[in-house]
């Protein structure tokens, strides 16, 4: 066998391969012994019907047709480990050429890994917010707080701003009903944009018993991205009553004894977060400024197959698809720059490193490590895994070795703090979604769900 590469833009390639016929008779052999097996000739016995008969009975076409398929592969991973392709995906194979008893010709174009010229990744300077903590801060958890154990009263005035409500809600679509949008007796805050985006302004100033209409686009559900026409009935109007902020609410909502127990309580964690906020940060803004400094061409296939999987249930407007590409390109252009470092590190991946990766994330899919492992297996992901521990090692050796420091100016030591990349990290995904600790709202304090 023969073969040629030619490299067709930076992350393509097409190869070029030649056959000898005689190298296609152990595949044409095997041809004859699935047909035979198949076919109901009288006067044979299945499996022993003769390659003449097969010829004239079923055609010398469909067997050598059948000797190629099963041959192609064959030669199409031998000729791209002979020339170093890392393919990613299929290819697209084409038969340029092949008759009875003459060579096969074929090529086959695939996408392939970028060649990336690592810059230089020691001592990457990085800035974090500062781990500050302002009475202020301290003040809006203690708020957040109290709103969970404030009282609800009901009044009789029009909706305003801020008030908890009780509303149903229907809605069309071309004069038919939407059930993702109806629902009665639901209770609502005006004002936290948590329902449909009309929804605040349509109540406002409406009184328990009255109605009002209004257009929206749903943002999810089957009619996602879809214009409906909504109703709400406001049947109730209520306002919070927030708890005193004193020594008997803190006896109430915690375990302390005094408000400013409570309140050091508040800051001691709020100081806790900010430093592992500075890990996060630290850790993503040094793989974006890696990312910064490094030319990633993308296979666009590839990247435009992400966003058609997606996006295959039609849902998203232009400025989500414009979103999620941005998000699959810097995606992709992480995995192979920290794909790269990992080979230049010589970085590998243990039995105790997947077990610890197991460990971290089968809770968030609701199993026991032993459950979460067989998935893996069962699914044939254990090479997505091991590639998605060996990046997160990869950007923890980025990060130990970048200068990191706060916005005021001073060395942030992440060692010291016990922040860094764990094998339970995905850099690659950290793109794709934010942290769990990004998400958090509030601090709580120990004990507080004893009132």
């Amino acid at each position: 066998m023969k073969s040629a590469v030619e490299t067709l833009t930076p992350t393509r390639v097409k190869l070029t391969v030649e056959v000898p016929f005689d190298e296609l008779k152990p595949s044409l052999d095997a041809a004859y012994r699935r047909i035979a097996g198949q076919v109901n000739i009288p006067g044979f016995r299945k499996g022993k019907v003769p390659a003449a008969i097969i010829d004239q009975r079923v055609g010398r076409g469909a067997v050598l047709d059948e000797a190629v398929n099963e041959h192609l592969p064959k030669a199409y991973n031998a000729a791209a480990q002979e020339h170093g392709v890392k393919a990613l995906g299929q290819p697209d194979v084409d038969v340029t050429d092949f008759a009875d008893g003459e060579q096969l010709t074929f090529t086959a174009e695939v996408d392939i890994r970028p060649q990336i010229e690592l810059p230089d990744y020691d001592g990457l300077e990085v800035t974090v917010d500062d781990a500050e903590v302002t009475d202020a801060d301290v003040d809006e958890q203690l708020t957040s707080l109290a709103a969970r154990f404030a009282s609800l009263t009901l009044v009789e005035r029009p909706v305003e701003d801020f008030d908890f409500v009780t509303i149903d809600l229907s809605a069309t679509h071309d004069g038919h009903a939407v059930e993702d949008a109806t629902a009665s007796g639901m209770s609502y805050e005006v004002g936290s944009g948590t329902l449909l985006e009309g929804l605040d302004a349509a109540i406002v100033g409406l009184s328990a018993g009255e109605s009002a209409t209004f257009n929206d686009r749903l943002r999810a559900g089957d009619h996602a991205d879809a214009d409906v026409d909504v109703e709400v009935t406001v049947t109730a109007v209520k306002v919070r009553n927030m708890p005193d902020l004193d020594d008997d609410f803190a006896q109430l909502a915690s375990e302390f004894d005094t408000l400013d127990e409570l309140k050091d309580d508040l800051r001691r964690r709020l100081a806790d977060y900010k430093k592992v906020q500075q890990g996060i940060q630290a850790r993503d803004r040094a793989l974006q400024k890696l990312l910064s400094l490094v030319e990633v061409p993308l296979p666009e296939a590839l990247v435009q197959a992400q966003i058609e999987s997606h996006f295959q249930d039609g849902h998203g407007d232009d400025e989500h698809h414009a979103e999620y590409d941005k998000q699959v390109r810097e995606g992709l252009a992480a995995q192979f720059v920290l794909d790269d470092v990992a080979v230049k590190e010589e970085l590998s991946v243990g039995e105790g490193e997947l077990s610890e990766y197991i460990v971290a994330n089968a809770q968030q899919y609701g199993m026991t490590p032993d459950q979460f492992a067989q998935e893996i297996v069962n699914a044939g992901q254990v090479p997505a895994v091991v590639g998605e521990v060996v990046r997160a090692k990869a950007l923890a050796v980025i990060l130990e070795r970048a200068t990191v420091t706060d916005e005021s100016g001073n060395e942030v030591d992440l060692a010291a703090l016990g922040v860094g990349v764990g094998v339970g990290a995905e850099p690659a995904e950290a793109i794709d979604e934010a942290d769990d600790a990004d998400d958090a709202d509030e601090v709580e304090s120990e004990g507080d769900d004893e009132g």
